[in-house]
């Protein structure tokens, strides 16, 4: 397929990002992508063809969360919902579906993720023996046999391995606070972001925190660690979406958007999972045609600072390119729609400036990445 004829997101919206608890703490997953589902839809052409809304999500009510939250915003009955989980990776996944899909039948399907930390069930294994039930924090990312340590301890194993020591993870996350707080103080993130509420902006960013500050913190999961609480992502909530269309649909509309010229999902070690970005990188650019040098804004999902420079060394990129307004340390890792957000990230910065390339790529449980690169267009 000739790269003119690829499917193009023609918008992009996401909720504020909540720290789990706070203000966000009330809704369910289908109160917090109705909204976003909701805007996006009110900015179609009378008439358009939407086909589907297919929604990321990890620790959700169970059932079609996609399917309610479609009912919840007003989408018609008409239209069917489908719900994905790839973990961590699943709002990206769920966008490279809606472009699989488009590049099999025209027309327009509203593709992202959602998460409520907040209001995510507790789940109990059945009771064996007359014992009581045993409550049980996730579920299983691989085999016991095979490796599936908790995401932080694997994060700390990971940065030890690639000689990330506590200092850089420390001013990868700072940096990370100043970048996106200054970009909420300038207004940046205003025009993605659809209110809920009287929630208008992302609770996490955090002004004045350094590296110095954050060293005073212990190891959160190794007791001789590295990871912290302050060089590691939130538990959060929220919801992000794209519009995606045909290429055919946006030749007429017209209007800015980003060709998805590539996607990929590879696999890696389950015991090293936040590795998962790098073969998902490589083999999305190399199926584009580019090279990290060719691309202009890059968003990775900051899981862990150690994680993240890791994943860099590894690709032999420049950590300072890595979200250049902030990532997830400062905004928050809202599983389920993390990848929606880097790909609402790369819309807010790229459309609108034709010709530019953007890549978004996240690490999955259970050693998986998903990788998306675009091109401004339009």
């Amino acid at each position: 397929m000739s790269p003119d004829d690829a499917p193009v997101l023609i918008a992009a919206r996401r909720t504020p990002i909540g720290t789990a608890g706070r203000s966000l703490a009330t809704l369910t997953a289908a109160d917090l992508a109705a909204p976003v589902i909701r805007a996006l839809a009110d900015e179609l052409e009378p008439g358009a063809d939407l086909r589907d809304v297919v929604l990321g999500n990890c620790m959700g009510p169970g059932g079609d969360v996609a399917r309610v939250a479609a009912l919840q915003a007003g989408i018609p009955v008409s239209v069917p919902g489908l719900t994905v989980d790839r973990q961590c990776g699943s709002g990206l996944a769920a966008i490279v579906l809606a472009v699989s899909m488009l590049r099999a039948e025209p027309g327009v399907v509203l593709a992202g993720g959602v998460e409520s930390a907040s209001t995510a069930p507790w789940r109990f294994w059945p009771p064996a023996d007359g014992a009581e039930p045993t409550r049980y924090e996730r579920a299983p990312f691989a085999p016991a046999a095979l490796g599936d340590p908790d995401m932080g301890e694997a994060a700390d194993l990971l940065a030890r391995e690639h000689g990330v020591d506590r200092r850089a993870k420390d001013e990868y996350a700072a940096r990370s606070h100043a970048r996106a707080f200054a970009t909420q103080a300038s207004g940046g993130f205003d025009a993605e972001i659809v209110p809920l509420g009287d929630v208008t902006a992302d609770d996490r960013p955090r002004a004045g925190l350094t590296a110095e500050r954050l060293a005073r913190l212990r190891p959160a999961f190794l007791p001789d660690g590295t990871v912290t609480a302050g060089n590691s992502c939130g538990i959060n909530d929220g919801a992000a979406l794209v519009t995606a269309v045909d290429a055919g649909t946006h030749r007429r509309l017209g209007g800015p958007g980003l060709r998805v010229l590539a996607t990929a999902t590879a696999g890696v070690a389950p015991d090293r999972p936040g590795l998962g970005i790098v073969p998902a990188t490589q083999l999305a650019l190399d199926r584009a045609g580019l090279t990290l040098d060719g691309v202009d804004v890059i968003e990775f999902n900051e899981a862990f600072a150690g994680q993240v420079l890791a994943c860099c060394a590894a690709l032999g990129l420049d950590p300072e390119r890595v979200c250049p307004e902030g990532g997830a340390l400062a905004l928050g890792h809202p599983w389920g729609a993390s990848g929606a957000v880097l790909a609402v990230r790369l819309f807010s910065q790229l459309a609108g400036r034709p010709g530019s390339y953007g890549l978004a790529a996240i690490a999955v449980g259970g050693g998986q990445g998903v990788a998306m690169v675009v091109q401004s267009c339009g």
